[in-house]
């Protein structure tokens, strides 16, 4: 850190894919007052800092649901650590085995959700994700008139790793475009 401070100066310290205090403040703005009409916040979650920054900002009204790309469950101290409200909730159950795992049904939705909406989704978080709140939209999971929001937070550049990887497994690979 020191040399970091020698060579650029004064400098936030946010790590990659990590949590931190300014981490978890920098995600308290993806929620906002055009928001406060859904009634679930849905976000995929990795070390904890985006969910506990967006339930940090949403409203009463609102519930925070988390989907963990890992396994293990010990996600929950780590989240109340930042997260200051309680109107959240780890959804356990689409990891897919873990951390970086996917199997050919989480492969062949997240294909399946991009031929019918064209948006990408990474295999680590936001598929996971995704494939969640499809899995309980059709569980009723969710009550009749519910509005849901899903955070998209992003890596799709791991769309390319994993494909090799799939492809040398012999696997159906993620679509990328049409």
């Amino acid at each position: 850190m020191r040399n970091l401070e020698n060579q650029f100066g004064h400098y936030f310290h946010i790590p990659e894919g990590g949590t931190n205090a300014l981490a978890v403040k920098g995600c308290q703005e993806i929620i906002n007052s055009d928001d406060s009409h859904f009634n679930f916040v849905c976000c995929a979650v990795g070390t904890g800092g985006t969910i506990s920054g967006i339930c940090n900002s949403v409203f009463p009204n609102q519930k925070v649901l988390g989907f963990p790309a890992l396994k293990g469950g010990f996600l929950n101290e780590d989240i109340r650590k930042f997260a200051v409200n309680t109107n959240w909730e780890l959804i356990e159950d689409y990891h897919f085995g873990g951390y970086a795992k996917v199997n050919q049904e989480l492969i062949a939705f997240i294909n399946k959700f991009f031929i019918e909406t064209k948006i990408l989704l990474d295999p680590v978080y936001t598929g996971k994700m995704m494939f969640g709140i499809v899995d309980l939209i059709q569980k009723n999971y969710f009550p009749e008139g519910s509005k849901i929001i899903a955070i998209h937070t992003g890596g799709l550049q791991g769309i390319a790793g994993m494909n090799k990887e799939l492809e040398r497994k012999k696997l159906i690979k993620i679509k990328v475009n049409d």
